[in-house]
C-alpha cells in the first residue's frame, strides 16, 4: 500500500475515532456517573445532524448552523433526563433499558414525521471543502482534519473541565460517593441534569460534524450506539480517559481492517476465500479488540475507582 492510501486510511481511522469519542464521552458520563443505561443516546447524534442540516439550509451557513443546533440538542437533553431518566434513577438496569428503547422508537417516528423516510444533506461552506497537500504530493480532505481537530480539542477541554474546575470536582465525587456528595450539600438533581445535557449535547456534535459527510439519516444513531458502547467498556466504564484511548483504537481498528485485511488474507488464502473472509472479519474485528482485551483487563483499559454510597 502506498503513502497517499496510507495516510488517508490513518485520517479515517482518526475521524471515526474522535467521532465515536464524541458519542461514547456523554455515554460513558451517564452510565457512569447516573448509574443510567442510555440506550437512546444514539437518538442525540441523530438529531444533532438533522437539526444542523435543517439550520444550515435555512441560515445558509453551516457554521452558524452547528453554533444553533448545540443549545437545541443539550435542551433536548435537559427534556430528556427530567421525563425520562429522572424517574428511573435506582431502579433496574431492565426498565431503563425499556424505557430507552421506547424512546428510540418515538424518536424515530418523530423524526420520520419532521424530516420524511430520505436523507438530509449538508453543503460546506467552499473554506472547508478542499483538499490540504503535503509533501511528496500527498492529499488530505481539510474538512477530515477539521473533524479530528474539534474532536481532539472537545477531549482537551473535557480533561481541563473534569480535573481543573469546581464543577468537574463535584462530578468526580458525586461519582465517586453520592450519598458523601449530598452529605456536603451538593445538588445532585442539577448536577445530573447537568452532566446529561453535556452528554447529548457531545453526542449531538458528533452528529453535525459527520452529516456534511455521510448526510442525516435516520438510522444513524442506531448504527453508531451499538459501538459507543463497546468503546466505554473497552476503555472503562466511567472513564473519560478510557473513552478517548478506547474510542481512537476501536476506529483505528476498524478502518484498517476493512481496507488491509482483504490484501492480508490473499497472501495466505485463495483469493475467493480472502474475499469472502475478510468484510466477515473486518467487520467483528471491533468486537474481537473488545473480547481481547477483557481477557487481560475485564473492567476495561482505565476503570475508575469503585463507587461508594448507594447503589444505582
Amino acid at each position: 500500500m502506498n503513502a497517499a492510501l496510507a495516510a488517508t486510511q490513518i485520517v479515517n481511522g482518526l475521524q471515526l475515532g474522535v467521532l465515536l469519542f464524541l458519542v461514547a464521552s456523554g455515554l460513558t458520563l451517564i452510565f457512569g456517573i447516573l448509574d443510567f443505561v442510555n440506550l437512546a443516546h444514539g437518538v442525540f447524534y441523530m438529531l444533532g445532524a438533522f437539526v444542523s442540516a435543517s439550520l444550515s439550509a435555512w441560515t445558509g451557513s453551516w457554521p452558524l448552523a452547528v453554533g444553533l443546533s448545540l443549545p437545541v440538542v443539550a435542551l433536548t437533553g435537559l427534556v430528556t433526563e427530567r421525563l425520562v431518566a429522572r424517574p428511573l434513577y435506582g431502579k433496574s438496569h431492565l426498565a431503563q433499558v425499556l424505557a430507552t428503547f421506547g424512546l428510540i422508537l418515538l424518536a424515530d417516528a418523530l423524526a420520520m414525521l419532521v424530516w420524511g423516510v430520505e436523507g438530509r444533506s449538508v453543503a460546506l461552506p467552499g473554506w472547508l471543502d478542499g483538499r490540504v497537500t503535503l509533501g511528496g504530493g500527498m492529499e488530505l480532505p481539510l474538512y477530515r482534519l477539521v473533524i479530528i481537530a474539534a474532536g481532539l480539542a472537545v477531549a482537551g477541554g473535557l480533561y481541563l473541565w473534569v480535573h481543573h474546575t469546581r464543577f468537574g470536582m463535584l462530578v468526580r465525587a458525586a461519582a465517586a460517593n453520592r450519598d458523601m456528595a449530598e452529605a456536603l450539600g451538593v445538588d445532585t438533581s442539577k448536577l445530573f441534569s447537568a452532566v446529561f445535557a453535556l452528554g447529548a449535547a457531545l453526542a449531538g456534535l458528533a452528529g453535525m460534524l459527520i452529516a456534511p459527510v455521510t448526510e442525516a439519516s435516520l438510522s444513524m444513531g442506531s448504527d453508531i450506539i451499538i459501538i459507543a458502547f463497546v468503546v466505554i467498556i473497552i476503555g472503562g466504564i466511567g472513564s473519560l480517559k478510557g473513552a478517548f484511548i478506547a474510542a481512537l483504537l476501536a476506529g483505528m481498528t476498524d478502518t484498517m481492517g476493512r481496507a488491509w485485511l482483504d490484501g492480508a488474507f490473499k497472501l495466505v488464502m485463495p483469493a475467493q476465500a480472502a474475499e469472502t473472509a475478510a468484510p466477515a472479519i473486518s467487520a467483528m474485528s471491533v468486537y474481537i479488540l473488545m473480547a481481547a482485551i477483557l481477557v487481560a483487563r475485564p473492567r476495561g483499559l482505565f476503570p475508575p475507582p469503585s463507587r461508594g454510597g448507594r447503589d444505582g
